[in-house]
């Protein structure tokens, strides 16, 4: 791996689709990815797509379980180009504000903040409650913190589910310099 590695992480939020496109957009730009599953996210994987983790053996370059705290993205050495939480519980958003790094998706994420490397959240959670608020607000204040809700958008004149998930996933890769071929930026009236 080197520092175009983006590390990916999963949670166990609604969303897998925007997880699987992100990993395609990330693989179509020639970047390698090394993806982290929560074990709920596994779960939600499989009631939202059918798939199951070893299904997205092939849009990543590695895959791990919560409980490989020991994998390469559990260490600042190594080096990575900065992580990508798609889903983004709310949970799991807690644990990183609190930098509790008690599995290797929390652990990568506080890895991503210590070296001050990029991370992007895409939080899942509506309505959010004052605690998510405040959790998003503080890792929001961080430099290197983005927080990117997968929030529909119509500008860009979707016809189908497919197009809003591509739109939010190029959103979502593209604070690490992946670009999405069809990516329809805003362009003014």
């Amino acid at each position: 791996m080197n520092r175009d590695t983006i590390v990916v992480g999963a949670s166990g939020a609604s969303g897998m689709p925007l997880l699987i496109q992100c990993l395609k957009l990330i693989r179509a730009a020639g970047r390698s990815a090394v993806l982290i599953m929560s074990d709920s996210a596994a779960l939600t994987l499989r009631q939202e797509t059918g798939l199951e983790p070893a299904d997205l053996a092939g849009l990543a370059d590695a895959v791990y379980g919560p409980d490989e705290v020991g994998a390469p993205p559990a260490s600042g050495s190594w080096p990575a180009a900065g992580m990508l939480v798609v889903p983004c519980s709310m949970k799991t958003t807690a644990g990183i504000c609190a930098g509790y790094a008690d599995n290797l998706l929390l652990r990568a994420a506080d890895v991503t903040i210590k070296e001050h490397r990029p991370l992007v959240l895409a939080a899942r959670e509506t309505p959010m409650s004052a605690i998510h608020l405040r959790n998003l607000h503080e890792l929001a204040m961080l430099p290197t913190v983005r927080v990117i809700p997968p929030m529909l958008t119509f500008y860009h004149k979707p016809e189908t589910i497919d197009e809003m998930v591509y739109h939010i996933a190029a959103k979502l890769v593209e604070p690490f310099g992946v670009e999405a071929k069809e990516y329809r930026r805003w362009q003014g009236l």
